[in-house]
């Protein structure tokens, strides 16, 4: 397993569009540029398979939209890219963030954690998503077969519920969604 990270000097989003383009995943974390743990194994589940219902479900009751990765999630009033979740859904109560216009925050993020992406070396990003406001993030284990929810509360994430085959993602920003974490696992 590669476990290389480095840093550079601080950066504003608008100075890492200018950056090269490169082959490697890089995050933005309080503006130093991080590079991300290399995959050694291939994706275990495709999100675009794996929460299409979740998409369908929002975009069928015009709730908001969902983004699937490699979309940046942006903050206006930090100006700098804070990370690169697999999935994104930005509620209409939220102004949503794009390339050219920054303001607000996903409402929820998905990550789907691997063997060389856990949940110990995703807490800068967990706390990068709690500093700018997302109200919602799922960790989706592919190994455990098993989605853990955690919900901003006064700044802090606190567990809503860890489910399995067989049980209900629990959520609280997305009323009357019942998706089967089976639904999610199905193609792994």
């Amino acid at each position: 397993m590669v476990t290389e990270a480095t840093t550079t000097t601080r950066l504003t989003y608008e100075e890492y569009l200018k950056e090269p383009v490169t082959m490697h995943r890089y995050d933005i974390v309080d503006g130093e540029v991080v590079m991300l743990f290399r995959h050694t194994t291939p994706p275990q589940i495709d999100p675009e398979d794996a929460f299409g219902f979740l998409h369908q479900f929002v975009t069928e009751r015009n709730l908001g939209e969902v983004y699937f990765s490699p979309e940046e999630v942006l903050a206006q009033h930090y100006s700098i890219l804070v990370g690169r979740p697999d999935l994104l859904y930005v509620s209409n109560q939220v102004a949503f963030i794009s390339r050219e216009q920054t303001s607000g925050s996903p409402t929820l993020v998905v990550e789907l954690l691997s063997p060389d992406r856990n949940r110990a070396n995703i807490e800068s990003s967990l706390a990068e998503y709690a500093r700018i406001g997302v109200r919602e993030c799922w960790l989706v284990s592919p190994q455990g077969c098993t989605v853990e929810t955690l919900q901003l509360d006064s700044g802090e994430w606190k567990r809503l519920a860890i489910r399995g085959v067989g049980e209900n993602v629990e959520t609280v920003v997305l009323a009357g969604l019942e998706l089967p974490v089976s639904d999610i696992f199905r193609g792994a």
